[in-house]
């Protein structure tokens, strides 16, 4: 299980999420496959650990300590990125909300830490948190055992104690982005004086950690241990996907920085005439562009746009006989963008989830080119290719 901050000018990971509430300013949303994160504890506590250390005890307590554990679990995570975000905010920082999912929790902030001393004192309140509530749970437990409690009781302390200080110590393993990844890119980027060099090093060994759990995982897998094998084969994917995600975050934002769109955009877009047929747009158009959506012109004027959800819900018997003119979308915030908007500001619009991938670029209500997520992506990568 993991925990860590990251930018929220990202596609989730996940099924869906959910408003949970809001506390000191900051939106609470649980992902949907946390609920498999929650199951997984739930289960492998009442069926392994609870009737190994507790023996004697109901199979309906059991099961109530898992729950009470899971529960746990999820207010555990919620104080650890908690603590980032209001660090965070004693420095400025925005932080969009937070966010659990089947690995943990994340805090989403919409920019980078303005200095290596923010970053590092952000990354260090989750482990710290972490720690502190290992405490108190242990001090609990301790209390519980004076006192006789029930044993369920005593039981669901101990492993709340134990889960935190394990989560405290893998966070704190120098890979981003766990904590750990961001202190050790803080150092650098103090001692370097070069953000993009650090976040870079930091990253590379992000992913070499993502690639050493993935072989533990495999291990573990063939050696009999399938639950705990398949979770840190799932960790391994899921740390070294987001440390490479977070460099490229990086460089992307300092190639769009202050630049318009239009800058970056694609000039000359093909375009589509109103009266071209439905079924004619999608063969010489759909299929041989391989585009979802495209800009409706007539005499230079731009009419709006067409995209495949527009026909869907159209018998392909009627194709040849319906007309574009008849599904055009009118040009919004959802499918059309100023050229002298600011790149950055698209990226984190595009990057939303439900968002279109491709924008009609506009100015003074004329089409003047294409954008696309791809765009940007292909030149950040050329970017790397060449630095």
């Amino acid at each position: 299980m993991s925990s860590a901050m990251a930018r929220s000018d990202r596609r989730s990971i996940g099924f869906g999420q959910y408003r949970l509430f809001s506390l000191f300013g900051f939106q609470v949303k649980i992902d949907l496959s946390w609920l498999l994160l929650a199951l997984l504890i739930s289960w492998s506590l009442a069926a392994g650990l609870f009737p190994t250390e507790y023996p004697d005890l109901s199979k309906r307590a059991y099961a109530w300590m898992g729950i009470a554990c899971a529960v746990g679990v999820f207010f555990s995570i919620v104080f650890h990125e908690f603590s980032h975000s209001l660090v965070a905010r004693r420095f400025g920082i925005p932080i969009k909300g937070i966010t659990l999912f089947i690995f943990g929790g994340v805090a989403e902030m919409e920019k980078e830490p303005p200095s290596p001393e923010s970053e590092f004192l952000m990354a260090i309140a989750g482990p710290l948190a972490s720690f502190l509530l290992a405490f108190v749970f242990s001090r609990l437990e301790l209390l519980a055992v004076a006192s006789a409690w029930p044993i369920p009781a005593i039981g669901v302390l101990d492993t709340l104690a134990y889960i935190n200080m394990i989560v405290a110590v893998f966070n704190l393993v120098p890979a981003f982005p766990l904590d750990g990844g961001r202190m050790l890119r803080a150092i650098l980027w103090h001692w370097k004086k070069d953000l993009r060099v650090a976040t870079r090093i930091s990253s590379r060994l992000g992913r070499g950690f993502g690639v050493a759990l993935m072989i533990l995982g495999v291990f573990a897998f063939a050696q009999g241990n399938f639950i705990g094998g398949m979770w840190w084969f799932l960790i391994g994917i899921f740390l070294r996907g987001a440390a490479s995600a977070s460099y490229q975050q990086l460089l992307m934002h300092e190639v769009l920085h202050d630049q318009p769109v239009r800058s970056f955009m694609k000039c000359d877009p093909v375009t589509v005439s109103p009266s071209t047929s439905v079924q004619e747009w999608v063969e010489d158009y759909v299929y041989r562009h391989h585009f979802k959506m495209f800009p409706v012109v007539e005499d230079s004027n731009l009419l709006g746009c067409i995209s495949i959800h527009s026909i869907k819900q159209i018998p392909r018997a009627e194709w040849q006989h319906k007309r574009v003119r008849e599904y055009i979308e009118p040009c919004s915030k959802a499918n059309s963008i100023s050229a002298d908007t600011e790149a950055t500001k698209l990226l984190t619009e595009i990057l939303e989830p439900g968002r279109a991938s491709r924008y009609m670029v506009v100015d003074g209500g004329q089409l003047v080119g294409m954008i696309s997520l791809k765009d940007l992506l292909d030149l950040v990568a050329l970017k790397r290719e060449i630095e």
